[in-house]
């Protein structure tokens, strides 16, 4: 497991209110946060493998005020996990506000589960994926079905981007991850909600600031016991925008990272990139409940199953959304 935060470690918001911390190869501890470049990162992880993430590329590591990291303290059973003999049910969000993904298609219409066109890829095909494994997804862009998330075990946010969600909304998404419910959010997830805070920590303390040209690139694999990478090669080839972030994820289990090859580019400006420590794909606890993430996703060839390894992005994404559900194991559970 390669994480940006000592394994057992929960970080709430009192524990990092006024201080910066660093893991590993020192702890540092002081009045101003952003005075240092530890924010979080270090030599190692606390269980005896190395951790080689560069250093995270922000000034501060915010308070969310919520319980987050790696430790199953930060989880609450609720309810809104999934417990054995439940039906398995998760929520795909894929409303937008800003541009719209090709993979998206057509905007839907009103209500749950409206008629998808053939240009809704990665709706069709992320409930064809759930249903092969036994999960009933249903599907909206509508604001007022979003504000029942009851009876879900996770809520997947399908490149929904931009400001979306009204305070009812917002409201809604927070009780039920504060329930113990399940967050995935996938691709353009990182594109969404930029005007509050707390989704931001849910993403892990990150979000999308820039990318290089879609191509052809290597993803290696960081975390090999995971149950969305134990099946992956160390590396493997997929083509992807491979988003730059900023903030860049803190307190997180790295799951997925690109190759300094695929992210070094040359530009004439915006973000330097991330270099050898370039995270795609994430998850941690947080606030209550289990988030699993991943900037991959753009390709509409990715989803139906006619690029480089998009089955490996297929398993990767489904296994991943059942830890998150609580169906399989999630990070220590």
């Amino acid at each position: 497991m390669k994480s940006l935060v000592r394994s057992g470690f929960a970080l709430t918001g009192a524990a990092v209110l006024g201080a910066t911390l660093a893991v590993g190869g020192a702890s540092v501890m002081g009045a101003n946060p952003g005075n240092g470049n530890g924010n979080g990162n270090g030599n190692g992880n606390g269980n005896g493998k190395p951790a080689t993430s560069a250093e995270i590329y922000q000034d501060e590591i915010k308070d969310y005020g919520a319980c987050r990291g790696l430790d199953a303290s930060c989880y609450n059973d609720w309810g809104n996990g999934f417990e054995e003999g439940d039906d398995k049910r998760i929520l795909i969000w894929s409303r937008t506000a800003g541009p719209r993904h090709a993979h998206l298609g057509t905007s839907l219409g009103e209500g749950m589960n409206p008629e998808l066109g053939d240009d809704n890829v990665a709706q069709r095909e992320l409930i064809a994926w759930a249903e092969e494994r036994g999960i009933e997804a249903d599907w909206t862009e509508d604001l007022d079905e979003f504000r029942r998330l009851g009876g879900y075990q996770a809520v997947v946010f399908l490149s929904a981007n931009r400001d979306t969600l009204g305070d009812q909304q917002q409201n809604a998404l927070t009780k039920y991850v504060r329930g113990g419910g399940g967050f995935v959010g996938i691709h353009n997830a990182f594109g969404a909600e930029y005007n509050w805070e707390w989704y931001e920590g849910l993403l892990g303390g990150a979000n999308f600031y820039d990318h290089g040209p879609n191509r052809a690139g290597t993803v290696e694999t960081i975390d090999h016991e995971d149950v969305s990478t134990e099946f992956l090669p160390d590396e493997f080839g997929f083509t992807d925008e491979f988003y730059n972030l900023y903030p860049y994820p803190s307190h997180v289990n790295v799951l997925l990272e690109a190759s300094e090859d695929t992210v070094t580019l040359d530009r004439d400006g915006g973000h330097p990139g991330h270099g050898d420590a370039h995270p795609l794909s994430w998850n941690h606890y947080y606030d209550g409940g289990r988030a699993w993430l991943t900037t991959l996703g753009h390709e509409v060839d990715a989803w139906t199953g006619e690029s480089e390894n998009s089955d490996l992005f297929e398993e990767h994404v489904m296994n991943g959304v059942e830890s998150a559900m609580g169906v399989s194991e999630f990070l220590d559970d």
